[in-house]
């Protein structure tokens, strides 16, 4: 198969991913433009946060135009946030790729087996914004070190910590996701990464219409569906990502 089929392909499933769960899609970008497209570990992660950026961002207007986004609580989330995600980004490029691994496939699997665990439903939005700014901080840290978007984390945060419905969370996560991920890009600048844009381009493209697609899957799907099915994604690249630093 062609490079470029295969750029086309992942690219419209970690669209998907970002539209219909509002995260995952750098989760699976990095992994993808590593196995699939031979890019390196440094580039890979440069790279997928352009894709992601711009997947978010569309993702973003689709689910804003339902009312699936609880703004005040996402600026704050995500404005806490990009300090602390500039700086780990910056730090990041000093530490271990091992390392970085084991932490970040640690941290997906304990975000999804707290998506997983049960709960009662969620009380209507309240602004709180000690523990947003906690958890947005926090958040953007996280995001920084293991170059992704963050919506991985930010979903359990926004539905746990401050207490939105998992599709207006979906929604909200993806405000955060862009903002962090520009913060993270930022920090990457002028690192010298070796960025293909022949592959990225239409990558990044076919993430962008299937951005638009996962907006209209969500639609069809119960938030406690939406829960299992993230919480499934999360669990698998943990799990495989495990495997590679330990083999």
């Amino acid at each position: 198969m062609s490079v470029l089929v295969l750029a086309l392909v992942a690219g419209a499933v970690i669209g998907l991913a970002l539209g219909a769960l509002g995260g995952g899609g750098s989760v699976l970008a990095v992994p993808a433009l590593i196995y699939l497209l031979g890019f390196s570990p440094a580039s890979a992660t440069t790279a997928g946060l352009i894709i992601v950026t711009a997947a978010s961002a569309t993702a973003l207007h689709t689910h804003a135009r339902g009312g699936c986004v609880a703004w005040k609580t996402g600026a704050l989330f995500a404005a806490a946030g990009i300090i602390p995600a500039f700086l780990a980004g910056a730090a990041a490029r000093h530490l271990p790729a091992a390392a970085l691994t084991t932490a970040f496939a640690v941290v997906a699997a304990l975000a999804a087996l707290r998506m997983l665990r049960p709960s009662a439903t969620a009380p209507p939005e309240r602004i709180r914004p000690v523990k947003a700014a906690g958890a947005g901080a926090g958040l953007g840290a996280v995001t920084g070190f293991l170059g992704v978007g963050g919506g991985f984390l930010a979903v359990p945060a926004l539905v746990g910590v401050l207490g939105l419905r998992m599709k207006q969370a979906v929604g909200t996560s993806l405000l955060v996701i862009t903002v962090n991920s520009l913060a993270a890009l930022s920090a990457r600048t002028g690192t010298g990464d070796d960025l293909r844009w022949e592959v990225i381009a239409p990558f990044t493209g076919a993430a962008i219409l299937g951005a638009w697609d996962g907006r209209r899957l969500a639609t069809k799907i119960t938030g406690t569906t939406l829960q299992k099915i993230f919480a499934g994604v999360l669990l698998a690249v943990a799990a495989f990502m495990l495997v590679e630093v330990i083999v």
